[in-house]
């Protein structure tokens, strides 16, 4: 039987030098040794490689990093897609968003490596087994109910990509990762109530034309930068901004926006403040809803101006876009002022926080012809010794049919706050009630309901005036039954 001898293949890069001899630590050290070697490398430049180009250019490898960063998002985007179409027979496509990637002309299988194959991950997540309809896989003491521990961890791990697709997950679902079902109900929870939370404040304040409004205050050099949301109430969102200069005047340098939200869901019970308002009466019943809210913003602008004239601490208006308003900033370096509620006082400086509400309130009655109508701890900020007013856009003028009634409801809740503060010389709303009007209605502290039928008696009389004068003011010379107001200044 013959032999055929095996020979090794021939190199493709030629000829290979032997290997040196093996030297001893002394020689290594040796400079004489360090030159020789030096001079024998020269004697062998290096091999030039077919594909070198593909792997030394900076310029290849950043359009691998890209190309792979495109095809992940790609992927994301296809996520993003089956999960807004869910079931629906009507569906939408973000085709147009895709990148056109190198890859998807070629033809050839070999272009598309899988670099990270998950065959022999070590980390692969495992599939959830199935559990039968008897509730128990095995047997014997090999038994596994559907109530296992690392089957249901398992299970909640996987379930964790039916979440909506702007949650990051991150590499959850790419490792055994087991997640007890305290943990996953608490997530699921967490992301329900942050969708409905970024719900109500991009579709009902900052939608697609409020941040048009607001891309074009920035751009049109009003406002520096827009920082972020501060405050988040019913009928609006508040935002802080860095001022810059309107038609060449300077703006405050800490500025809020006011956005009042589009949407009349929280307006319903809301509209009596202004559709029974004089100065706008005849405007709301000609308006839609949408310019409805722009009107509302321009009431709140109104009000503050008349707050600003009496020397009454406020925002200072600086601008009015259709239902967003930019006032100064009340606070010092992006820290809003506390509320009243909150803010922590001395038995002397609450005391004094009382006398100058008592006083705001005397003044926007008599001077600015305003009565609050919302007045508590959650809209009086506490900012440098002084009590500031905010949210005035439901005040009304006291001959609104119901100003006297929203009054009497500003000293109730004025009186409870400072009272339960511990401030000993705090009137009762109905002795407040009395000072702030200049009116001398009998007082029973025991009896609200016989309060309240005088100022509505009080507010039928103003009402029969205005019909009967057709006019938006009282006479000055009034008889004796009538209330003792005397005029409304219109702006």
């Amino acid at each position: 039987m013959d032999q055929t001898t095996v020979t090794a293949p021939k190199s493709p890069w030629g000829s290979v030098p032997a290997a040196p001899p093996a030297c001893s630590l002394s020689e290594v050290m040796s400079e004489e040794l360090a030159k020789q070697l030096d001079e024998e490398n020269n004697l062998f430049p290096g091999l030039p490689l077919e594909d070198s180009a593909d792997t030394d250019s900076d310029l290849m490898l950043a359009q691998m990093l890209q190309m792979q960063f495109d095809r992940e998002f790609d992927d994301q985007l296809k996520r993003e897609e089956k999960k807004f179409n869910g079931d629906s027979k009507v569906s939408i496509s973000f085709e147009n968003y895709r990148m056109v990637h190198p890859y998807e002309d070629s033809d050839s299988s070999e272009d598309e490596v899988d670099w990270q194959d998950t065959r022999h991950d070590p980390y692969r997540a495992e599939k959830p087994q199935v559990t039968p309809k008897k509730g128990f896989v095995g047997k014997g003491k090999n038994i596994t109910t559907k109530h296992d521990e690392v089957m249901c961890g398992r299970k909640n791990t996987a379930r964790m990509d039916n979440f909506a697709p702007e949650v990051q997950v991150g590499d959850g679902l790419g490792m055994d990762l087991k997640l007890s079902n305290q943990v996953f109900n608490s997530l699921k929870q967490h992301v329900h109530s942050e969708q409905r939370r970024s719900a109500r404040l991009h579709e009902q304040a900052v939608d697609p034309r409020t941040r048009l409004l607001m891309y074009k205050m920035v751009n049109s050099g009003v406002l520096e930068n827009i920082n972020g949301c501060i405050s988040t109430g019913k009928e609006s969102v508040v935002f802080h901004a860095d001022g810059g200069s309107l038609e060449e005047e300077p703006v405050p340098s800490e500025v809020v926006l006011k956005v009042f939200k589009t949407t009349l869901n929280e307006f319903r019970n809301r509209d009596r403040y202004i559709k029974d308002d004089y100065r706008f009466k005849e405007r709301f019943s000609k308006l839609n809803p949408r310019k409805i809210i722009h009107l509302w913003a321009e009431k709140e602008m109104h009000n503050l101006s008349r707050l600003q004239r009496a020397g009454i601490p406020c925002p200072e208006v600086v601008l009015l876009k259709k239902h967003i308003l930019v006032m100064s900033f009340i606070g010092a370096n992006h820290i809003p002022a506390p509320k009243l509620k909150d803010a922590i006082l001395s038995e002397d400086d609450m005391s004094a926080a009382y006398y100058q509400v008592l006083n705001m309130m005397k003044t926007m009655f008599s001077e600015c012809d305003l009565v609050h109508a919302d007045l508590s701890e959650y809209n009086m900020l506490w900012h440098h010794d002084k009590v500031w007013l905010i949210d005035v856009s439901q005040s009304v003028e006291p001959t609104h049919p119901h100003g006297l009634e929203f009054l009497f409801r500003d000293c109730r809740n004025v009186a409870t706050f400072f009272r339960r503060r511990g401030v000993a010389e705090a009137l009762s709303q109905f002795h407040l009630f009395n000072a702030v009007t200049g009116l001398e209605l009998s007082v029973d502290d025991d009896d609200e309901a016989g309060f309240m039928a005088q100022i509505v008696a009080l507010e039928k009389r103003n009402e029969d005036h205005v019909q009967k004068r057709g006019k938006k003011t009282f006479p000055v010379n009034c008889e004796e039954d009538d209330p003792p107001f005397k005029h409304d200044s219109d702006d």
